[in-house]
């Protein structure tokens, strides 16, 4: 039985794959599987995908159809029960938008997980040499995760190992007790915000994220969605970030932060975005005071 379950969800990926398997491929851990929840599977899809694993041969790999586009949470769960059934001790949440070019960091990843539970790496841009993520924080005043040097130069304050509070799931490794006290990814989700709510709630069982930023990723950010002006993003942004609220705060705090999401989507966006977006940004929101919310 493998110790390690990578987890990916696979969506329109066929143009990141190759640099995703060859940076699995060259890693010196071996005792891994990768589970490839597949939202849109299809023909094409398993060629490639038997081709990289010939051409970049992995230790072992699962390759799953999902049966259509459940989103990205419910794609995680599908990995998360698919590793929990082959008893991985340690569960690797990662898009496959991503490339790994240090061959040990697998290898730290699962050392430093006994240890810490929960474990991120730093994370640059692909195409550039700034930040996107060196740790980061739960800003409750705007309900919100935060990534610390996000579009920065990489300087000595990002280089220090510490605790914090968030990181997003584009990878994260993550302790097979945290997964026993935490549960499954809130599949109503769908996609955003499905991170910020499975690390809000590790943290409040008592957990907590170890930033190790001498091991590091390279991430081609929204090469899947098409970016934070897209209409699949307007519409989940905003209508999770209302659910992400309604699920997780209470009283005067949870009414301040719906004036405060509604009064800066109103003068940030609305009025700036096109006809199509501005319909996107209304149902969003008025979707998300819809939403059932149930104990989790």
């Amino acid at each position: 039985m493998p110790a390690l379950g990578l987890i990916t969800v696979l969506y329109k990926s066929d143009d990141v794959l190759e640099d995703f398997f060859s940076g699995i491929s060259m890693q010196d851990y071996k005792d891994y599987k990768l589970y490839l929840v597949d939202n849109s599977a299809n023909e094409n899809t398993t060629a490639l995908v038997r081709r990289l694993q010939q051409q970049y041969p992995l230790a072992a790999m699962e390759h799953i159809d999902a049966g259509g586009n459940i989103g990205v949470a419910a794609g995680n769960n599908i990995g998360i029960q698919k590793a929990l059934n082959d008893n991985c001790r340690y569960f690797l949440f990662l898009n496959n938008d991503i490339f790994i070019p240090q061959n040990f960091l697998l290898n730290k990843m699962v050392s430093l997980c006994e240890e810490h539970k929960m474990v991120s790496p730093k994370i640059f841009y692909h195409d550039s040499d700034l930040l996107w993520m060196a740790g980061g924080f739960i800003d409750y005043k705007m309900a919100l995760g935060v990534h610390y040097g996000m579009k920065q130069k990489d300087a000595p304050e990002f280089n220090v190992a510490k605790y914090v509070t968030y990181v997003p799931t584009c990878f994260l490794i993550v302790h097979a007790d945290v997964i026993k006290a935490v549960g499954m990814m809130d599949e109503r989700y769908f996609a955003y915000y499905d991170d910020t709510d499975f690390v809000l709630r590790a943290v409040r069982k008592g957990f907590k994220v170890w930033y190790e930023p001498s091991l590091y990723i390279h991430h081609k950010v929204s090469s899947s969605s098409g970016g934070d002006d897209s209409m699949f993003y307007i519409y989940y942004g905003n209508r999770n970030k209302i659910y992400f609220i309604r699920k997780h705060f209470k009283g005067l705090h949870k009414l301040y932060l719906f004036a405060y999401v509604i009064i800066v989507r109103f003068f940030n966006y609305y009025l700036r975005y096109n006809s199509a977006g501005k319909k996107q940004l209304v149902k969003g929101i008025r979707d998300g005071f819809k939403m059932k919310i149930t104990a989790q």
